[in-house]
């Protein structure tokens, strides 16, 4: 494992091509833990913290060109060139992002479960409520935090993700600057159409790649392949690992 300065990462070598997995919001370089730990085996994984979380430097701005530059920051100071992206949510629009900004790098892309559009449904707020909760009753430790979160968010499962980016009293995320680019964040600039093979990943019961996002899904990225994992909403990859683990080798394998 190799740690550097950019954005906190850590890489595993295997042999290339290598991978790069940019998590949503508010999580962090373990969040595609299980699918990094089965990639290892037959590729370079990078996984890293986007700014503003985990352990990687805070900044005020949130946009995806700043983040996408990020990555191609720290994939040269992993001295990686060409690589295949994966992105989740938040990271999945990072990852299209990348290939505006340098799209003879990407090899291909995997989106998990996040269209290249604007929403406008606010979708974070009780997480952002829970969290601000527990930073105000001043607690330490994550039972305490986790009974205060409960009041406010009514989805163990959340709870749950969240507190791990709880480590003594404090959380892993710069909350304010994520809460004042929220509309950033949530929103999108139309990308020039990028030709490159990608994989779109929808958890059949969530909303964030409904079908009615196609036309603009196509347009972008005219060479897309759509997968519908059934039973599974946002968080596929945590719901469906075997399913998206599968989806994904059977897309590296056969090149796109």
């Amino acid at each position: 494992m190799i740690l550097n300065n950019r954005l906190h990462s850590a890489q595993f070598a295997a042999k290339h091509p290598a991978i790069l997995l940019i998590h949503g919001l508010f999580g962090s370089l373990d969040n595609l833990g299980i699918l990094a730990r089965e990639l290892r085996q037959t590729h370079t994984v990078l996984q890293v913290d986007v700014r503003n979380h985990g352990l990687s430097p805070r900044s005020e701005q949130m946009d995806y060109a700043s983040m996408a530059q990020d990555m191609f920051d720290t994939l040269d100071a992993h001295q990686l060139t060409e690589v295949i992206v994966i992105g989740h949510s938040m990271g999945g629009k990072i990852a299209m992002a990348m290939t505006a900004l340098s799209p003879s790098r990407i090899k291909q892309l995997i989106i998990i479960d996040i269209a290249p559009v604007n929403y406008t449904t606010r979708r974070h707020d009780s997480m952002f409520a829970a969290m601000n909760a527990v930073t105000k009753a001043g607690v330490t430790e994550r039972p305490a935090a986790k009974s205060i979160m409960e009041r406010a968010l009514d989805e163990p499962d959340v709870i749950q993700f969240l507190l791990k980016s709880f480590h003594h009293g404090e959380w892993r995320f710069a909350i304010p600057t994520l809460w004042n680019h929220y509309a950033t964040i949530s929103g999108w600039e139309t990308l020039p159409a990028w030709n490159g093979p990608v994989l779109f990943i929808r958890g059949k019961n969530s909303a964030y790649l409904d079908e009615c996002y196609q036309a603009p899904l196509i347009a972008q990225f005219p060479q897309a392949k759509a997968y519908v994992i059934a039973g599974a909403g946002h968080w596929v990859h945590a719901e469906k690992p075997q399913a998206v683990q599968r989806a994904v080798q059977r897309f590296l394998s056969i090149g796109g």
